[in-house]
């Protein structure tokens, strides 16, 4: 098995065009790259739009879903290498086990809170990896000045907000992971004031 990313993104069909564009196109770049996927394994909208590109271009896609969610067919059927769990805590643990870095496309709730998890694991040291956000058509732009407002009224630290780097354009990818800041050794020592 090669190298994976982790990809965080939309499960909804209803999306505006330019966002599937995007996810396909980065599924494009991450196999030109000799990257493959671990992503939650759905069928439909930005999760089904990236496993679909990745597949079509010969990588390798590994999807980790919840049973539930098989049960309501939301299961993506061309993925053979497919893990089911029984929990979402489970779902989230093996998506970013292993992986050279987790990218997060537009999505909602569980799309945020997969990144706030990560984030915040990669806060504690309990992560390493690069966090890179496609921020396609400004999506994240309110998400980013809100983390800008706990910096700013000291909620989080300065070096917080190198957490993540953000990119606009799905062929940036892989310069924002390469180009990642290192997050320190002790990273307790800057977790809190």
């Amino acid at each position: 098995m090669g190298k994976k990313v982790c990809v965080f993104c939309a499960s909804s069909s209803k999306i505006d065009r330019v966002y599937m564009d995007a996810a396909v196109e980065l599924g494009k770049v991450l196999v030109k790259e000799g990257l493959g996927i671990k992503y939650g394994g759905g069928g439909l909208g930005l999760m089904g739009a990236v496993a679909d590109s990745v597949l079509a271009c010969g990588g390798e896609v590994t999807g980790v879903i919840p049973r539930f969610m098989v049960e309501v067919e939301w299961e993506h059927k061309g993925v053979k290498d497919m893990v089911h769990v029984d929990t979402m805590a489970q779902r989230k643990e093996l998506l970013v086990k292993e992986v050279e870095a987790v990218i997060t496309l537009p999505g909602g709730t569980g799309t945020m809170e997969e990144l706030f998890e990560v984030l915040s694991s990669k806060k504690l040291g309990l992560f390493n990896k690069p966090v890179v956000l496609l921020n396609t058509k400004g999506f994240f732009d309110p998400l980013i000045q809100m983390i800008r407002k706990m910096i700013d009224q000291n909620f989080m630290r300065e070096e917080h907000g190198t957490l993540w780097t953000v990119i606009n354009e799905p062929g940036d990818v892989m310069k924002a992971i390469k180009n990642s800041r290192k997050w320190p050794d002790d990273p307790m020592k800057i977790a809190t004031f």
